[in-house]
């Protein structure tokens, strides 16, 4: 008999939805009794079938029975079941050839959603976007169906950040910012979600927060929509009403949150909680507003994920709080941080002797040169006096030289976006091999902050080691005097602007060829250049990336080149 997984029931995940216990089988000693209960156990099922075709309910299915250590396609090992739902399983792998930790969804090929599964699995793994959890495999194999997907140890979900309390107004504003985005994204090719919840959402060690299940966790329960977009958009507006409340926007209890008290309708997060940021709280509610209501609200509701993502880049950004000064604990107070260690101790002072100065010249001598002393400041005054007098009674002379005004500063001309007329991946040697996702260039300058271009993964920061930076070359058609440019990364990235020489009619092969004119490290900068450059050819250097879902990656939402 196939040993029991004893791993807990993933409830807070399904809903409230009730899971389905597999049945062991019983085994037989005697062959004459296996048979006889082999057929009755027939005639049953057949029968309950019957009766379950005439009431109209859909016949319960029971999920695979497998257990911790069971391989699929000799290569992906079970080791923890932490779902098992109406006749589907989900487990926590590690897939062996890789030495990587992977997430397993598995159901048996004849279930009546198997096809709508294995189709949503492929549809998402198409999309390839890096908010999203990848599918790494979808497969029919020995009468079981299995999806396999990324798994990501060093995030959290959402359900347990908000069982601590409410997110910090900042990190709200990047929650529903990027989720908002990446939706938008997934629509714009045909995908849904369609359950949203905070067990969906994952934010990782470095603040980025990414979605699982797209279009898989509505298909393993057979969820489907009328209006997809909408649906995606009321789910988005539940997580920031939770977020800034810590509630469930709701009037029933649900992800381990409190509904909102029967008969009150539908209150603003501002009038839930106190301190709740008024920008955010309208946010919420025009995603959650129901048949255009937008709850006493002006503004217009959004209905679609694009149009949440505009209105929350409409509002004014929501800065991260300042970090507040803790004084160091007593036993760190050394005189070492009082600035003292290795220097010289004061000694104490001796008192010095008082000179006492002579007496006063009292001889003959000494009265005669005190006399001559006053005589001559006597004359020297006198003679001052005069030449001051000569010049203040003396006739104005006219200059005629004409006197020349210093020249006044011109105030600073305000800077203009410079049009970017193409650009290219820049991936040079050595190290490089020429190539960094060319088709995704396009994305870094066409105003969507939705879109980005990417490089590869690599295991460290600084690209494995394998290459000291990538990036792109921005081609502005014809030489331009560029002062500043403006960048915009998901995560702290380390970044070098570079331009080419001015009369050059070809961009550089070589990061050589460029000339270092500022760098920074962050999300978002704002580099001005030291002083005026004319060129047609500006690289954006990556020299170092920022760790998303466990791999490092550089993404370039936004590039601006300023004039």
């Amino acid at each position: 008999m196939a040993e029991r997984s004893t791993a807990a029931v993933d409830v807070a995940d399904n809903s409230g939805d009730d899971p389905l216990t597999a049945k062991a089988d019983t085994a037989a000693t005697d062959g004459v009794a296996e048979e006889q209960k082999t057929a009755e156990k027939t005639a049953e099922a057949t029968m309950n079938k019957a009766v379950e075709r005439q009431s109209g309910e859909q016949p319960s299915i029971t999920a695979p029975e497998l257990h911790s250590g069971h391989k699929l396609a000799r290569r992906y090992r079970l080791e923890e079941c932490v779902t098992r739902l109406d006749g589907f399983s989900s487990w926590r792998a590690v897939d062996e050839k890789l030495r990587r930790a992977v997430g397993v969804h598995l159901l048996p090929a004849d279930h009546p959603r198997a096809r709508s599964v294995l189709a949503a699995a492929r549809s998402s793994a198409l999309l390839g976007d890096p908010r999203f959890v990848q599918v790494l495999d979808a497969v029919e194999e020995n009468d079981l169906v299995y999806v396999v997907h990324e798994w990501l140890p060093d995030s959290t979900e959402l359900t347990t950040l908000l069982a601590a309390g409410p997110l910090e107004p900042h990190d709200a504003y990047q929650l529903v910012s990027q989720v908002s985005q990446a939706m938008a994204a997934a629509h714009r090719e045909g995908l849904a979600h369609l359950r949203l919840t905070p067990s969906a959402v994952l934010r990782s060690s470095t603040g980025q927060y990414r979605i699982r299940g797209l279009a898989v966790n509505a298909a393993l329960r057979g969820i489907t929509a009328d209006r997809p977009q909408r649906s995606d958009t009321e789910a988005i507006g539940a997580l920031l009403y939770a977020a800034l409340t810590q509630r469930w926007p709701y009037d029933s209890d649900a992800h381990g949150l409190s509904g909102l008290p029967k008969g009150v309708g539908l209150l603003p997060p501002d009038q839930v909680r106190a301190g709740v940021h008024r920008g955010l709280s309208e946010i919420a509610m025009r995603a959650l507003a129901n048949d255009g209501a937008t709850a006493s609200r002006q503004e217009p509701p959004c209905t679609t994920p694009d149009e949440l993502a505009k209105a929350v880049a409409a509002m004014p950004r929501v800065r991260p709080p300042e970090p507040e000064y803790t004084a160091p604990p007593e036993y760190q107070r050394t005189t070492y941080q009082q600035g003292t260690y290795g220097r010289p101790q004061p000694r104490p002072v001796l008192p010095q002797q008082v000179v006492v100065p002579p007496p006063p010249l009292q001889s003959r001598t000494g009265r005669a040169l005190k006399w001559a002393v006053s005589a001559l400041l006597i004359a020297a005054l006198g003679l001052g006096s005069w030449q001051i007098a000569d010049r203040l009674l003396a006739p104005e002379s006219k200059d005629e030289t004409p006197i020349v005004q210093p020249p006044v500063d011109e105030k600073p001309q305000p800077l203009k976006p410079i049009t970017i007329s193409s650009a290219q991946d820049f991936d040079p040697p050595p190290g490089g091999n020429g190539e960094e996702y060319p088709e995704s260039v396009a994305n870094a300058f066409d105003g969507d902050p939705g879109t980005f271009w990417h490089t590869k993964n690599y295991t460290t920061a600084n690209f494995g080691n394998l290459k000291r930076g990538v990036g792109i070359v921005l081609d502005l058609g014809s030489a331009q005097q560029v002062r500043a440019v403006d960048l915009s990364f998901v995560g702290r990235t380390s970044v070098e602007v570079r331009t080419a020489p001015e009369g050059a009619s070809s961009a550089p092969s070589t990061a050589e060829g460029f000339t270092t004119q500022a760098s920074g490290n962050d999300s978002d900068l704002k580099l001005k250049l030291t002083k005026p450059v004319t060129t047609r050819y500006v690289l954006v250097w990556l020299t170092e990336l920022p760790l998303t879902g466990g791999e490092f990656r550089g993404q370039l939402t936004e590039v601006k080149v300023m004039g």
